[in-house]
Order: structure tokens, then sequence, then C-alpha cells
């Protein structure tokens, strides 16, 4: 426990004391008053992968392996950890104010892994900046927030990661395509047209191999999910977890259960299972009338992947705007200015009167 507590704590410069913070696209933590730098040690051992099955019996008897301090968002249920450099005091996905007094100490499994950011906060802000301006009838305000240093956030968001064994026995039809030739009558006469047509046969077998990382988001369902384009890390890049990567960012706490994100996770393996099958069946097109679908020799892992958000609230509507942290790829849900449009169109309609009045 006093392990867990002395990695929450700021990272003092050796040089002048100040807060050191991870310099994204390095392994390295900067000063950002003396140019002091300093490495973090990479762990030699490799990724570990954790027995599913144990950790769903731990976590159903509320035993959890580490303690970690968050401030839950009472808007919108976000759980944010809390670090000393923490100073905007408003929660990351929809700004509303956060009170320090709040905070408590929530149990979790501590990460086994995370994609360090690559993309440090400047270019976050030139990238989302550019994108904004690129946007038309954009409110005013929107651009204002683009400009905003405050008002773009780095977040570690929690996922989970499964993977199994799967193997599948199946019962269906396999489709193949034939055409037959018509003759149809037109207002033209006669003509002969090509339909095409089906043939079924009944198939049956079984598919089989492994499925890796599954990933699950593990933040609280009931807010806007990652845009799907956004959402796309390469996890080959996960580095053994070290808080010292956390440091200058803010890390929310997962709010989906292990057993929740296992759960979505098999849903997940189905869809996998059942493009193997129609892989299997071939033909043109398949249906698969029973699947008989089991999972062995499941691991998982608890891991942190980068991504900024700026939120922006306009006409009383929640807006948010994502930038992937390790590749940059943004997204995001905008608003429109009424005024905009509505005086574009007033000129627009001036301008055609005009033209019609000198017409005649």
């Amino acid at each position: 426990m006093e392990d867990t507590k002395r990695s929450e704590h700021k990272k003092a410069c050796a040089n002048c004391g100040a807060e050191l913070k991870f310099k994204p696209g390095t392994h390295q933590l900067v000063c950002e008053y003396c140019g002091y730098e300093e490495f973090i040690e990479q762990a030699k051992s490799s990724l570990e992968e954790l027995e599913l099955q144990h950790y769903l019996k731990v976590v159903g008897d509320n035993a959890y392996t580490k303690t970690i301090d968050v401030l839950h968002c009472k808007n919108c249920g976000a759980n944010q950890h809390v670090q000393e450099n923490y100073k905007s005091l408003q929660c990351i996905y929809c700004s509303e104010p956060l009170i320090i007094e709040d905070v408590e100490e929530e149990g979790w499994i501590l990460p086994m892994a995370l994609v360090p950011f690559q993309i440090d906060a400047r270019k976050a802000k030139i990238l989302f900046k550019n994108w904004v301006n690129g946007l038309w009838f954009a409110p005013n305000k929107l651009k204002r927030a683009a400009l905003d240093p405050e008002g773009l956030h780095g977040l570690y968001v929690p996922y989970w990661t499964f993977d199994a064994n799967l193997s599948a026995r199946y019962e269906g039809q396999r489709g193949d395509y034939y055409y037959e030739t018509h003759r149809v009558k037109t207002k033209n006469g006669t003509q002969t047209r090509q339909v095409r047509k089906t043939r079924w046969s009944r198939v049956s077998g079984s598919v089989s191999g492994f499925v890796d990382d599954i990933l699950i988001n593990a933040s609280q369902k009931k807010r806007q999910e990652i845009p799907p384009k956004v959402a796309q890390w390469d996890v080959k890049e996960l580095v053994p977890f070290n808080s010292k990567y956390l440091s200058g960012f803010v890390t929310e706490k997962y709010s989906i259960s292990l057993k929740e994100g296992h759960h979505l996770s098999f849903q997940e393996a189905k869809e996998i299972a059942y493009s193997w099958i129609r892989r299997d069946i071939g033909g043109d097109t398949q249906r698969i009338t029973q699947s008989d679908i089991a999972l062995a020799d499941e691991t998982f892992k608890h891991i942190l992947l980068p991504v900024y958000i700026s939120s922006y609230r306009y006409d009383n509507k929640e807006y948010n705007f994502y930038i992937n942290g390790q590749t940059g790829q943004l997204s995001g849900t905008r608003p429109y200015s009424f005024y905009k449009i509505f005086f574009l169109v007033l000129f627009i309609v001036v301008i055609i009167a005009i033209i019609s009045i000198f017409a005649k």
C-alpha cells in the first residue's frame, strides 16, 4: 500500500525541485523550468497476461489489488485519478467543476501496461485548431475555445483487453449464385434479363483459433464513446506500466467492471467466430442456423491508452472533440452557428433579388 501511495506523488526534479512531467514521444521525464531530463527505466520482463477466471472470482469477492484516489464527476460519471499536477479541477469530459474535497480512495486492478503519449500538447492544440478553422459555420465561441490553452486535456483511458482460444461447431447453409434468363415485356417489346438465384446446400463443421487483444472500453457507458476512427491504437507499442508515464496527464479509472468487460468481449468474440464460420462455409453467401462457441485459456490485461479531449458546451448542448494521443487522428461532433447560416441565406436571397431586378 505504501508503494502505491508513493507512485501517486509528483516526480520532483533533482536539479531544481520542480515537478517532472512525461515527455510524449520519448521514455523521459522533463522539467519545464530548468530542462533537466530523467529516463524512465524500462522493465526487462515481457507483458504479463493474467488468468481471467481467478480475477473474476477475486473481484466478485470485492478484493482488489491496489487503491487509487479518484474524483467522481456527478454530471457524467467519469472517475478521474487525482495527481498533484491536476490544476483545472474540471471534468475532462463535460467541464463540470470537480471538488477536491470529494476525493475518494477506491480499489482497482493496477494497469499492466500502457501506450505512452507520442504527441505532445502543443502539436495536439495545432491539430485541433486547424480542424476547427476548417469547419464551415462554426460559432466564434468554438474558434476561441480552440485557442484556449486550458481547453485541451491529455487523458489515459482505461481498457480491458482479452485473449482466448476460440472454438466453434456450427450448422448452416452455403449459398451459391446462379443466373436464369427471363423474358419480360416492356414498352419497347420483349427483352431478356438475367435474374440472380441462390442455390442452397446444408453444411456443418468446426473452426478454431486464437483471439488476440479484444479491446473493451472500460469507461462509463452513458457517456459518448470515443469515435471509432480515433479509437485505433497500435497495442504492439504497449510498455509495462510505470506511473511516471502518467505525470502531467489525467488518468481515468475504469467504471465498467472486469466481469462486465468480459461479457462484452464475448460478444466481440462471437462476431469473430461468425466471420470464421462464414469463411469456412464458403460460397457466395452464408446462413448460420446453429453455433456452439466456446472460449478456453482466457487471459486479460488492464491497459491505459492515450487521447486528448476538448469538451465544449454551446447552446445548452455538450460537444466533445478527440485526438488519438499516439497517431494524431482527430474526430468530434460540432455545433453550427444559426446566425452565420441565417445571414448567408439572407445574403444569397438579396443577391438573387438584385440579379432579378437588373434582369428585367
